[in-house]
């Protein structure tokens, strides 16, 4: 729906996957894995990939090709980097207007080993991305808006979530998706500025790691419970192959992966979810119907290399929708 007017506030990132046609081994305890280069080998790869990535990025690009019209507010620098990802935007049908370039910084950028799982490592340099805070963001677009995607942000964008906060909040709101990053998730949910925005957030994802630690429980379920009482609308969680969790308040919703999926690189599977979620959630669909809508926008992405590249339109997902049959579960949320 082009009239549907959404601006994405992040990130956006030159991604250089490198394939290693290597596996990831189990480390100490088999908990975590890890790949291992000995200093000074000259090691063979697979391919190299150059793709655009970047949370905000993605999600824009999801959202566009879902049929919303869409801004995106970051940071770029003047380099190649920059000049190429505000193409790909502008390419998949994003006002890329509300975006910042700045002069004598590197573009925000990433080196993905990707291995034959699908899992990857990303190595990031945050670059221009750190120059996202109130000098540069486009409050007057952002207040045109019908609705507000925010992902990750560095510590200067603490402004930003504060004006967001006022945004959102009284009559004639603007609707909130927020995925928090990083440095807000270490904070805790109980941090000042995290709890303002908490209280006016329609739709909140987070992956179970993220959750637990954000909330500091010991269960998805507790951490549900927290963030509802926070003032989140629809809180969601999503748990790689163990499928993707969320509640309204009233029911907890479950709903598994499809079967036998073909993984050939995870990065922006969790950006993929969350536009598949938001779009499904703006269309007026029920919760159940929104989970399916993001894992199966989510599964796409599985089966490509980049973030962006198997990301559906709207034509597709209607189809896919209509032909994939993912039993949601569900049971009541208890006190």
């Amino acid at each position: 729906m082009k009239d549907l007017q959404v601006m994405t506030i992040g990130g956006a990132t030159f991604d250089l996957f490198v394939r290693t046609g290597g596996a990831a081994s189990a480390g100490a305890g088999g908990q975590e894995r890890e790949l291992r280069f000995p200093v000074g080998a000259k090691i063979g790869v697979e391919q190299i990939i150059e793709t655009c990535g970047g949370g905000a990025s993605n999600t824009a690009v999801g959202l566009s090709r879902l049929g919303c019209a869409v801004a995106f507010c970051g940071v770029v620098g003047n380099d190649q980097w920059g000049e190429r990802m505000l193409k790909n935007l502008r390419e998949n049908g994003v006002d890329a207007s509300p975006a910042t370039v700045v002069e004598d910084e590197n573009s925000s950028s990433s080196i993905i080993l990707s291995v034959e799982s699908g899992e990857r490592i990303i190595l990031y340099n945050a670059g221009s991305t750190v120059h996202l805070h109130d000098v540069t963001f486009d409050r007057a677009e952002a207040q045109e808006r019908d609705w507000i995607y925010l992902t990750h942000l560095q510590k200067a964008g603490r402004e930003i979530m504060d004006d967001l906060a006022a945004m959102t909040g009284g009559e004639g709101r603007i609707g909130l998706t927020w995925n928090p990053g990083g440095t807000q998730v270490n904070a805790g949910w109980d941090a000042q500025e995290n709890r303002a925005l908490l209280a006016h957030t329609d739709i909140l994802l987070l992956n179970k790691e993220e959750a637990l630690g954000f909330t500091r429980t010991a269960t998805v379920e507790d951490a549900l419970r927290t963030l509802l009482k926070a003032g989140v609308k629809t809180v969601c969680v999503t748990d790689g192959k163990d499928g993707a969790t969320a509640t309204d308040g009233t029911q907890v919703f479950h709903c598994p992966p499809p079967e036998d999926v073909e993984v050939t690189d995870t990065t922006g599977a969790g950006d993929a979810f969350g536009t598949g979620l938001t779009w499904a959630i703006l269309n007026g669909l029920d919760l159940p119907t929104a989970l399916r809508t993001g894992t199966i926008n989510a599964t796409s992405v599985l089966g490509s290399i980049g973030a962006q590249a198997g990301l559906l339109t709207n034509t597709e997902m209607t189809k896919r929708l209509s032909s994939l049959q993912l039993p949601v579960q569900s049971h009541p949320l208890h006190s």
